[in-house]
């Protein structure tokens, strides 16, 4: 509306008879509505905003309009339009966190057969897994994180973090991983990473009595969902602030992914719910064996 923007240009400084006359508009007409008392939906809209940044904030400051329209959705119970909070998000200036380019590295050859084919789908949790490995620099050295994901859910199943990029990283996921789900001839899905074709990665897939995949050569797209998993961590945690040690990005990490991707984050490919909230309902669902 033009008057609000005479009013948001008088309060940077600009003659309010100037700014009617090149917005032209009357300057009767500007102070009848500026002093006008607000209408119920004005109303509405300051309250609404307040608890728009309320959730903004408990997001990480990740959250854009679809997932600011589903927490108050399914999460508050109000009942607002998704093209209103797009709006009020655009009026505070609040966005989400937006995608950033991919590097990408050329792996060795497979040790697996691609059991997957770029069909990440699963019916039940622990019937697929995906796993790889990230970094991301710090101030006194860089972070490794590997993390494996259950396709079904979208949860992190296991994790580790080191200093380092040896076998042991992956083995160490893997393991966090195997403790928690006690797996029952789960497909476990990587690149072809030299950690994932070690024999000791191997070993220990064998000894859980996992089913290892790979996809093929240089091919992203062949662990699609593991790839997007890190571009939201890189987008919402780590390209957040400059990190001034390992260990200080290691507890990033970990509560990052125990405290808010987990049992909070909400996922649009879950309808708008959090990864254990997704296993939950399902178990509910699910009959006893």
């Amino acid at each position: 509306m033009r008057f609000r923007l005479v009013r948001e240009l008088a309060a940077d400084g600009f003659d309010v008879a100037v700014t009617c006359r090149v917005l032209k508009v009357s300057r009767s007409g500007y102070y009848e509505w500026l002093h006008r008392p607000a209408s119920d939906r004005d109303v509405e809209d300051a309250y609404l905003a307040n608890t728009i940044v309320d959730i903004h904030t408990m997001s990480r400051r990740s959250y854009g309009a679809p997932r600011v329209h589903a927490e108050l959705r399914f999460g508050m119970g109000i009942r607002v339009g998704r093209k209103r909070v797009a709006r009020l998000l655009r009026m505070l200036t609040l966005a989400g966190i937006s995608h950033r380019p991919k590097r990408r590295h050329r792996p060795a050859e497979a040790v697996h057969d691609d059991l997957v084919q770029r069909r990440f789908v699963a019916d039940a949790p622990d019937r697929l897994w995906c796993t790889d490995i990230t970094e991301h620099p710090t101030s006194t050295g860089k972070v490794y994180c590997c993390a494996v994901l259950d396709v079904f859910s979208r949860t992190v199943v296991g994790w580790s973090i080191a200093d380092h990029m040896r076998s042991d990283l992956v083995v160490d996921a893997l393991q966090m991983a195997t403790w928690r789900r006690r797996p029952e001839g789960t497909i476990v899905h990587s690149d072809r990473g030299s950690q994932y074709t070690s024999w000791v990665f191997g070993h220990r897939l064998r000894d859980a009595g996992l089913l290892g995949s790979m996809g093929r050569v240089a091919s992203s797209v062949d662990n699609s969902m593991i790839e997007s998993f890190w571009s939201t961590m890189q987008r919402e945690l780590l390209d957040q602030q400059s990190w001034a040690s390992v260990e200080e990005l290691g507890s990033a990490i970990f509560e990052w992914i125990e405290a808010w991707y987990n049992p909070r984050r909400r996922h649009t490919s879950l309808g708008m719910l959090a990864p254990a909230e997704y296993e939950a309902l399902h178990t509910i669902a699910t009959p006893a064996a």
